[in-house]
């Protein structure tokens, strides 16, 4: 296995990485499956207590994080900080502080009648095993997204960090050192034939960000195996600027949205759409606020493969007639130039797919019913914004949008929110991280019922009588199968039947 050698910010370097046999990977989850049965029945307070220091690592160690960030993706200092490390500390006080109480068994309230002598819980278990398999854009925040609430939720962990960035991967294991059991995190590296003998291996839950190729081939591998998955594969985000929105917020957080992490974002804004009224004025502000940034403030793209992609989607816009207002034209290596692109040929692949770059594609549209229905026709659906001073109405356009996540005169910065969910529809997949939603998958549901019921036998048992016939029948009518009056009968009549049938009737 060959990693990425060489930092896409100036080429120089990158310290060596051992690949992970493939041929490893069922020694490995079993290790873990072995050690997670004793982490699982550590009490949850006990878990939480040992994950707390994890906050205070990642701040210590801020510039180190944001600096590996920074030399394997080309990710602004800056950005790396605001965007990997703090948030990322966010989400370990969020989930140590919770944890607890997410996990509380809950009581069932059942008929005392219809139940007598019973009484039910509902605990949240540990999946077992889970295999993480992240993407290398956002190479520590993503993974503690999951690792975090995983680990205390009782699972252990097998992490498969990106090829592009194992260097982070590695760091993020560093950064677990002596908080837990050996064998309840294990960090594994290598490309995609790692990463297929981890679905592949005795695990009880694939957790998956990456291509939408890819996500379907791990459906399936999950689907053949009877084991869940979370997928979180893409989106093609739009933001939609109304006539009476705040000009230069809309301009300055669209070209945010759109720009940061050169475009490299899931939740990237990669179609805007305008009303005419104010698409002239909009679109030369957004020129103007791109032209006056930076190389250093958009970085380089992480690969050179992603840097062709995006040249070959904006070669594509122009050569269909749609117009390049600036940028446009590749640089050196994997960098590539801030670009936006008036588009007049909406089929082009720069509206249809994920670009994943720094470019901007500007359309025009009639009314904000237009806007809407432009942004809905996607195969993907992450997030979206609209930008708007009337907030009330925005609101309720926002209840049209097909997304998961839905921002009015902002965009995309709650994942960083770890109590908001973040999951999508269409081609962005089914996977949820953070908020109490996230251990729907994380965790499984046990119910437990005890019986202190003495009797010799409950209504239902055999043998199947006669006076257990009726008795059916009077409870059919007393739940709601017969008027008032018939109700009232069915209750006496149901009063002078179970004494019967609990005697042996």
């Amino acid at each position: 296995m060959t990693f990425a050698m060489k930092s896409p910010v100036d080429g120089a370097a990158l310290d060596p990485v051992d690949a992970t046999a493939a041929a490893d990977l069922p020694g490995l989850v079993a290790a873990a499956r072995k050690a997670q049965r004793a982490w699982g029945e550590v009490p949850v307070h006990k878990r939480a207590d040992r994950l707390r220091p994890l906050k205070q690592r990642i701040l210590e160690r801020a510039d180190d994080i944001a600096s590996i960030v920074h030399r394997e993706v080309g990710k602004p200092m800056a950005e790396a900080l605001l965007a990997e490390v703090l948030p990322s500390a966010d989400v370990v006080a969020y989930w140590c502080d919770a944890i607890e109480e997410l996990l509380e068994v809950t009581d069932v309230e059942l008929d005392a009648i219809a139940y007598p002598s019973k009484a039910a819980t509902v605990s949240r278990e540990a999946r077992g095993v889970v295999a993480l398999i992240q993407p290398w854009n956002f190479p520590v925040a993503l993974p503690l997204r999951t690792l975090v609430p995983a680990l205390l939720g009782g699972n252990a962990v097998i992490f498969k960090p990106s090829e592009v960035t194992p260097r982070s991967g590695a760091l993020l294991g560093d950064l677990f050192k002596d908080l837990l059991p050996e064998g309840i995190l294990t960090v594994v590296q290598g490309g995609g034939d790692v990463g297929s003998a981890l679905v592949g291996a005795d695990v009880d839950l694939v957790v998956f960000t990456g291509s939408v190729a890819t996500g379907r081939k791990v459906a399936v591998a999950c689907a053949e195996k009877l084991i869940p998955c979370a997928l979180e594969l893409g989106g093609k985000d739009a933001a939609i600027v109304l006539a009476d929105a705040e000009m230069e917020r809309a301009v300055n957080g669209i070209v945010w949205g759109a720009l940061g992490n050169a475009g490299q974002n899931c939740a990237a804004i990669e179609r805007v759409y305008v009303v005419e009224s104010v698409a002239k004025d909009f679109t030369d502000k957004v020129v103007a606020a791109v032209k006056a940034l930076t190389p250093a403030e958009i970085g380089p793209l992480a690969t050179t493969a992603q840097c062709d992609i995006v040249k070959r989607h904006v070669d594509a816009a122009k050569e269909a007639g749609n117009e390049i207002l600036c940028g446009g034209e590749a640089g050196e290596g994997s960098h590539y130039p801030a670009t936006v692109v008036r588009v007049k040929d909406a089929s082009t692949a720069l509206v249809t797919d994920e670009t994943f770059g720094p470019v901007i594609p500007i359309i025009t549209v009639k009314d904000a019913d237009d806007a809407i229905a432009k942004a809905n026709d996607s195969r993907y659906g992450l997030t979206a914004s609209i930008w708007s001073r009337d907030t009330k109405k925005a609101t309720a356009l926002a209840r049209g949008l097909r997304a998961g996540v839905i921002t009015i005169n902002n965009h995309a910065f709650t994942g960083a929110i770890p109590m908001m969910p973040w999951s999508g529809v269409g081609e962005t997949g089914y996977g949820v991280t953070n908020s109490p939603h996230a251990l729907d998958m994380l965790t499984r549901p046990r119910a437990l019922l005890v019986d202190k019921n003495r009797g010799k036998r409950e209504l239902w048992w055999y043998p199947y009588t006669p006076v257990l016939t009726a008795l059916a029948r009077a409870m059919a009518v007393l739940r709601g199968g017969g008027g008032i009056g018939a109700r009232i009968g069915a209750l006496f009549k149901l009063l002078s039947l179970i004494p019967k049938r609990l005697g042996g009737g």
